[in-house]
């Protein structure tokens, strides 16, 4: 058995193997799982209490998850590096940070067992270590960011038709601005920088673009990176029956970058996926446009979107979206303008995931003036384990657990964050009597 700094596996349950890319799931997976900061410890323990109802239910007995804690956040840095006082923390190197809250024990952990979930953990603004989410990511090579959006029925939505939304977006996780590739103002590294751009490639010593007391972030963007999740987002629609994979970006402009994820992205559908995928232009020329045409013979349109229309078009057409393939920052802001469509982020799920690791997580943050309270959904976190049971193929329980909470909402027996939401409003329930409440409709 391996050894681990500080953690010891359970004693029961057996690992999750792959093998030539197959993911072999035993009856009795070890699932690794980490409590998070703020309100992360409530609604991470509803979100197991429910998960296990589910799959009791759903397969009679005869599966079960067997929880293996894990450390990030507030609670790792306690385990593994209490004598560090917060002055002496500051001084650490951004790596050495990261260490405190994001331990490599943790992330061995994970590349060992491949499956995982988390609570929402504390992540520092303006210095340090860019966060533990992106730590995670980056340390395990996570490239795809899974956000799936749709509207529950009795969740209070901002717009006219919530329901009309419908898409899974892929935003690509390790490039980009999120990149990490970046010089403070005033520094040396963006000093160097800034002169490099101006007596190699000739930007002007007088630019307003490129002042001498600017900060500095690099965008990087590469095929390889690109071609991996949107062939990730293509096999995705194939096999969930999906009928268009969009590709979004702001290639007019950033044509060095963004221009190309475009085309890199036309290159994985047109030299993978030829027998399956049609393009607009093809639509147009064979099925006169017609995509009712075009789907019914089996074929998924792939097009691509400028960003900026992007944001108009799924609030005025969200019918014609389904499957989006987005760079680092645009797929940020597009998943969270969804999230906020349908109702906002506390039934949002997610995951971050490679060809070896499924990494489910609570999308929202950890709402610290709300912690031990006691009083906050746990949907997002417990919608997020849905996606987790999917990837296992364990859809049973997921479909379970999403009508559970459906019904719930539904019965406007409800937390304080949608009560408060609700017209007439509502005496709220607490986050354990939710998570009841789930159960019960399982």
């Amino acid at each position: 058995m391996t050894k681990y700094e500080k953690l010891v596996p359970p004693s029961k349950g057996e690992k999750v193997t792959i093998k030539d890319g197959q993911w072999n799931i035993p009856d009795n997976p070890i699932v690794c799982w980490v409590e998070g900061d703020g309100i992360g410890p409530e609604i991470s323990k509803v979100m197991m209490k429910i998960v296990d109802a589910a799959v009791e239910k759903a397969y009679n007995g005869k599966r079960k998850f067997e929880w293996f804690e894990i450390y990030a956040g507030d609670k790792a840095r306690e385990l593994y590096s209490p004598e560090v006082t917060d002055e002496e923390l500051k001084a650490l190197s951004p790596d050495e940070q990261r260490k405190a809250y994001l331990p490599d024990d943790t992330l061995k952990v994970v590349r060992d067992y491949h499956l995982a979930i988390k609570g929402p953990c504390t992540t520092p603004i303006g210095k340090g270590f860019s966060s533990i989410n992106v730590g995670i990511r980056k340390s395990l090579g996570l490239f795809v960011c899974l956000r799936p959006v749709w509207h529950i029925k009795g969740v209070p939505a901002p717009v006219t038709d919530p329901d009309a939304i419908d898409m899974v977006i892929f935003r690509e996780n390790i490039e980009d601005i999120y990149a990490g590739i970046e010089g403070y103002p005033g520094s040396d590294r963006a000093h160097k920088l800034i002169d490099f751009l101006r007596t190699e490639w000739g930007v002007p010593a007088d630019s307003d673009s490129l002042r001498y007391s600017a900060g500095i972030s690099v965008k990087p963007m590469s095929p390889e990176n690109t071609k991996r999740l949107v062939r990730k987002a293509i096999q995705y629609a194939i096999d969930n029956k999906r009928r268009v994979v969009t590709l979004c970006h702001k290639g007019n402009i950033m044509k060095a970058t963004e221009g190309q994820f475009r085309i890199w992205g036309y290159e994985v559908a047109m030299d993978e996926f030829r027998d399956q995928i049609i393009t607009e232009e093809e639509l147009n020329d064979q099925y006169d446009g017609d995509r009712e045409k075009a789907y019914a013979s089996g074929k998924i349109l792939v097009n691509d979107r400028i960003m900026d229309a992007m944001f108009q078009q799924v609030l005025l057409r969200p019918s014609e979206y389904e499957v989006v393939a987005l760079p680092n920052l645009n797929g940020d802001y597009l998943s969270d303008q969804l999230a906020a469509q349908v109702g906002g982020l506390g039934f949002a799920p997610g995951a971050n995931l490679s060809d070896d690791v499924f990494f489910a997580e609570a999308t929202h943050g950890t709402a610290p003036k709300h912690a031990g309270k006691n009083r906050i959904n746990p949907g997002s976190i417990t919608l997020s384990a849905c996606l987790l049971l999917e990837h296992m193929g364990w859809s049973e329980a997921s479909e379970m657990i999403k009508t559970a909470v459906s019904k719930a909402v539904e019965s406007r027996n409800v937390t304080y964050d949608i009560a408060r939401q609700l017209k007439p409003t509502v005496e709220p329930i607490s986050t354990s009597a939710f998570g009841e409440e789930i159960i019960k409709n399982l």
